[in-house]
């Protein structure tokens, strides 16, 4: 059975009534927290989904997100106990472990765990943080080019790496989530993920699953 096309309980409004056993998503477009959000969506999990203004750090149904997050970033994901965890890796593998034997993330324990937390990393420390600088308009162009030039040679190595497959471990996974989220960054910096085409196939195909789809189209909604 297919879980890729349950939506969530309710998307980004907070009117309708929420469950107490209902993990809520604090989300913001454009953001890493579409990588839990596409995984959640991979496992038919059922979730609330609230959109945050980062600006404003309010949330849509009125709160104040600092009190949720006192980090003042997504993702954060209130759990059904009340515990509110952060961290997109930290999350995706969270969520994963609740559905044993899914095929996104290999059992806590065992060595192909360990590679993908080795993955998780990679992308959260060399592409994701690579990325930030480039948000920042108060840095000037010469400096974003030197952060430029290191995400190129940590773009070069993924590329290699999906030159021998078509995801980071063989089959779609936690990783694919998160570095299909991290890529679709590039595009604002001005730079052309055809320059990379295995990476511009790798982006087609993530694109292409009815779970990030429905992901994609209800943060925009």
């Amino acid at each position: 059975m297919s879980f890729e096309n349950i939506p969530a309980l309710t998307d980004s409004g907070g009117a309708s009534p929420i469950l107490e056993e209902t993990m809520k998503l604090y989300f913001a477009p454009m953001t890493c927290s579409l990588s839990p959000h596409i995984v959640l969506r991979e496992l038919g999990l059922p979730f609330e989904l609230i959109r945050v203004d980062n600006k404003t750090k309010r949330t849509a149904d009125g709160r104040d997100f600092l009190s949720i997050n006192p980090k003042g970033y997504v993702a954060a994901l209130v759990l059904k106990n009340g515990e509110v965890l952060t961290e997109g890796p930290a999350i995706v593998q969270y969520v994963a472990d609740q559905v044993p034997g899914n095929t996104l993330a290999p059992a806590n324990g065992t060595w192909e765990r360990v590679r993908l937390q080795e993955w998780l990393n990679f992308i959260s420390t060399e592409v994701h943080s690579g990325c930030a600088p480039l948000f920042n308009a108060d840095i000037a162009e010469p400096t974003k080019a030197i952060f430029r030039a290191r995400l190129f040679k940590r773009l070069d190595y993924l590329s290699q790496a999906l030159e021998r497959q078509d995801y980071l471990m063989g089959r779609f996974g936690l990783a694919d989530a998160y570095l299909f989220t991290v890529l679709t960054w590039l595009p604002s910096f001005n730079i052309e993920i055809g320059d990379w085409p295995e990476l511009a196939s790798f982006m087609a195909r993530i694109a292409a699953r009815p779970s990030v789809r429905a992901a994609m189209a209800a943060e925009a909604a």
